[in-house]
């Protein structure tokens, strides 16, 4: 698995777990922010720099791969943080080796997704049949419009488009189904770690009841509703997203043992 590791030596890690056909290059602004943290960031499996494994692709499956990498690396714990597919990782990690996993930050992600309403089914629906039919290059425009549809995010919009572009169709494809299979509502409370949960208040990919939920149903997690930001909040709203991850970690590192 590619991975890049920045940061003072002997200070807290943070892994850093990007969404759905992106990489690791996803954190810049976060990166940027933690300065004082050891930065983990990864490409999952079937993504960007990683190969795509044998066999069939899941969520548990990429985070058995995180664990394994931390293994490689010596980190014994760390704060996990991750954005939509890169938060259902997170989740997983938790559930797969919670002494792993010292405190956990959600960013759009879910226990299960299920449209909100018709309009969201037609874009699910319309999603997987551009990624069955259609050349990457529209997946990745249809893709990017919909994370980043204000005229004032256009480079960010085009951004995302070439990086989606850029993923093969099959490993795109497994992990969309990965994310369909994806169900951990009946293990919520297996979630024993610090975590917060940030939701985009216009994000139209994963609806708020299902963040909501997953804040409801982890004991103790704090929800965080970002104005003004849709799927992708690290890049929309940086600033917004930077002061809740810094409030996130001093809380957690406050507690020591934690």
């Amino acid at each position: 698995m590619y991975y890049t590791l920045t940061g003072p030596p002997g200070a807290p890690v943070v892994v850093l777990l990007h969404g759905l056909g992106s990489s690791g290059d996803d954190w810049t602004h976060q990166a940027e922010a933690l300065t004082d943290y050891r930065v983990l960031a990864v490409d999952l499996p079937g993504h960007h720099r990683s190969a795509r494994p044998r066999g069939v692709l899941s969520v548990p499956a990429m985070a058995a791969a995180v664990e394994r990498q931390l293994e490689r690396l010596g980190i014994e714990r760390a704060h996990v943080v991750g954005l939509s597919l890169g938060g259902c990782v997170g989740l997983a990690l938790a559930l797969r080796a919670p002494a792993r996993v010292r405190s956990l930050v959600v960013v759009n992600g879910f226990a299960r997704l299920r449209p909100a309403d018709v309009r969201a089914l037609v874009r699910g629906a319309a999603r997987v049949l551009l990624a069955l039919a259609a050349p990457m290059s529209l997946v990745g425009a249809f893709v990017a419009r919909e994370a980043f549809p204000r005229p004032e995010h256009a480079a960010l919009r085009d951004a995302a488009s070439a990086r989606l572009a850029a993923n093969p169709r099959g490993h795109y494809l497994a992990c969309l189904a990965a994310l369909a299979r994806f169900d951990i509502r009946e293990r919520l409370a297996e979630i024993r770690c610090p975590t917060t949960v940030v939701a985009g208040a216009g994000d139209t990919t994963v609806p708020l009841a299902a963040k909501q939920a997953l804040a409801n149903g982890i004991p103790g997690a704090r929800l965080h509703v970002v104005a003004e930001s849709g799927h992708v909040t690290l890049y929309d709203q940086p600033a917004a997203f930077n002061a809740i991850l810094r409030e996130h970690l001093g809380a957690v590192d406050a507690l020591g043992g934690a």
